[in-house]
């Protein structure tokens, strides 16, 4: 049966029911995730000739090979599974906040008996309070240094489960930066209400907070505990400067977030305006990736459904600019995520409609300075491609320029990355790691003669049968493109390795050079003197840029190595820990310090480890 008769036979069996349905291509990829009220109607749709599809849409359903679905019980399950697995696939053909994995959330660790407050990127069900994401990454740090400055709630990772009196404290504590909960200085119940205090200036409770924390300044005065009266009367200061720095837009006690959408040609971006107690307290952008859906209404419902997934926070009113598809369901999910009622509103005049069109003209402001930025960086870098063909005497400008590093500890673990560069941008798709292997000890030249090998055997063989580590499925046809310019990391010693793998190959008309760290010279075949380029040059920058991402990324892959190994000796040094436990550990954790950061629950969730276990294996690394 080929592929187009496996596909009409799914569609054929597809059940009249709610649900979820998964689109796959050859490759047993996640292409496409989307929900559907009758599952048999909606996916049949795509594949109907008599439908007018975009050209995405098109794309699409060549790619599809197999299709798979999954029955709810109502459009609300079914919207909480779409949104879970597009986050957990990122499918090619979906609406995705770009780079949304980066975002920087503020952490509160409530689940420990000191909770601490720290910036992170990474979003884990371990019982912390999440807020967030961030995308301006200064007015973040600016809120974390309030918090720090105020509160003096405490960031560090020491593990506290009691407190030590008379312990010395750290030199947090002496500048004001911490209580020392570690110390017994502070009562568990006093520091937990510095902590809720934390949740209530993060949440825009500035009003709120204001008022307490002059009412118990009053009352350390009445009490003549003067000391205590001046640090509170610093802290409500602080506070008073954030307030007095966010804009009134309605009333005290109103609760709302307002949601506008611009585009252009190119990009698509969402204004979130985050408004407490009736003051502006943040503004954020998104920037939006493109799907098979991208009209106005889809685009919007999809940012709710990705953004309000993993917000700490849902405001009891949602102002938007677009009508949004399926509103009543995504009201009774917001209603779900928040404990109680939420309107999600399209307003037309009047207060509201006011709000939007502000959010509208910061959306359309941040997109024109986009515009100029990419229209300012294309400059750049067209400027830096053409500078390096006439600097290297290239025969052509090198669209595409491949770099490798090699990376190990000792001779140990060696392993090469090799990057790419399409006309100055990363294309990271097209990445690929190494491991080297049958070099004996530290031998930087014979490493890169054997990376430079492997990869440039598949120009003149196809499928060479050399193991290489992709970063990823997609870009497969890696190694079927031919680069204008190879660049390897290091010196002469590291350019006649790469001149004599290509040799070896008979490969010609492939321009290398070898870019040397220490004083940023580069070295061209048949010169004894390297090529000095100025060191303000965009083509400089471009190179050092290509080089730096290959050593970052051949250094990542060399930690992750070792620290398996690591693991691994340690693993076997703990009772009841077998090969296949020892296996899932390292391929679930990766590290030492990756086991000692997870909880005991995620580590007795692998196959064959129990509860106990799972606290063995903790009791042994913290020895």
């Amino acid at each position: 049966m080929n592929a187009t008769e496996h596909v009409a036979e799914l569609l054929d069996n597809l059940p009249v029911k709610t649900g979820v349905y998964i689109m796959k291509d050859e490759y047993d990829r996640v292409i496409y995730v989307g929900k559907a009220v009758n599952l048999r109607s909606r996916v049949r749709s795509y594949f109907q000739d008599s439908a007018e599809h975009g050209e995405r849409t098109r794309l699409l359903v060549d790619k599809v090979r197999d299709i798979e679905y999954v029955v709810t019980d109502t459009e609300v399950e079914a919207l909480v599974l779409e949104s879970n697995l597009v986050k957990e696939y990122s499918p090619r053909y979906n609406v995705k906040l770009k780079d949304d994995k980066s975002y920087p959330f503020v952490k509160i660790t409530a689940s420990e008996p000191f909770p601490r407050v720290y910036v992170t990127r990474k979003v884990v069900q371990d019982g912390s309070i999440y807020f967030g994401p961030y995308t301006d990454v200064t007015k973040l740090r600016e809120t974390i240094d309030v918090v720090r400055k105020v509160f003096s709630v405490r960031s560090c990772h020491r593990r506290i489960d009691g407190q030590t009196p008379g312990a010395r404290p750290c030199l947090n504590y002496h500048i004001g930066r911490c209580l020392a909960p570690c110390t017994g200085t502070v009562t568990p119940e006093e520091y937990n209400r510095s902590v809720r205090e934390v949740m209530m200036f993060l949440e825009g409770r500035s009003r709120e907070l204001i008022k307490a924390v002059s009412e118990r300044m009053e009352a350390a005065a009445k009490q003549l505990d003067f000391e205590r009266a001046a640090t509170l009367r610093d802290q409500l200061r602080a506070l008073e400067s954030v307030a007095s720095k966010q804009k009134v837009l309605c009333d005290p006690g109103v609760e709302r977030d307002v949601i506008a959408l611009a585009r252009d040609d190119k990009r698509t971006c969402v204004v979130l305006f985050y408004i407490r107690d009736g003051l502006l307290i943040g503004r954020e952008h998104f920037m939006l990736e493109p799907g098979i859906d991208d009209d106005d209404s889809s685009l919007v419902t999809a940012f709710l459904q990705q953004y309000y997934s993993q917000a700490a926070f849902v405001p009891n009113e949602i102002l938007v600019s677009n009508d949004i598809h399926g509103r009543e369901t995504v009201s009774r999910w917001l209603r779900a995520r928040r404990g109680s009622a939420v309107a999600l509103a399209v307003p037309r005049r009047g207060e509201k409609r006011r709000l939007v069109e502000m959010a509208e003209e910061n959306a359309v402001e941040i997109l024109r300075i986009a515009k100029e930025e990419s229209e300012q960086k294309q400059f750049r870098l067209q400027k830096a491609l053409l500078d390096l063909k006439a600097a290297l005497s290239l025969p052509d400008v090198p669209k595409r320029i491949e770099c490798y590093d090699i990376s190990n500890t000792q001779g140990t673990d060696i392993v090469a990355s090799m990057v790419v560069f399409d006309n100055g941008e990363p294309r990271r798709s097209h990445y690929r790691r190494f491991r080297i292997r049958g070099v004996e000890g530290p031998d930087d030249f014979e490493s890169m003669r054997q990376v430079v090998r492997r990869r440039m055997s598949h120009l003149v063989s196809e499928g060479a049968s050399d193991r290489v580590e992709p970063p990823a499925a997609e870009g497969s046809d890696s190694f079927e493109a031919r680069p204008d310019l190879v660049v390897v990391d290091g010196g002469k010693g590291q350019l006649s390795a790469a001149q004599s793998a290509l040799q070896q190959l008979g490969i010609a008309g492939v321009p290398v050079i070898g870019l040397a760290k220490r004083e940023e010279e580069v070295f061209v075949p048949g010169q004894s003197d390297p090529v000095v380029l100025d060191r303000e040059s965009e083509a400089l920058f471009l190179l050092q840029r290509i080089r730096d991402e290959a050593h970052r990324f051949a250094v990542t892959y060399h930690r992750r190595l070792r620290g398996k190994r690591a693991l691994g000796s340690i693993l076997e040094e703990i009772p009841g820990v077998g090969p296949k436990k020892r296996k899932a550990l390292l391929e679930r954790f990766e590290s030492i310090e990756g086991l000692r950061r997870a909880s005991i629950g995620s580590i007795a969730e692998l196959p064959g480890i129990n509860e106990q276990l799972a606290r063995d294996i903790k009791e042994f690394l913290s020895r």
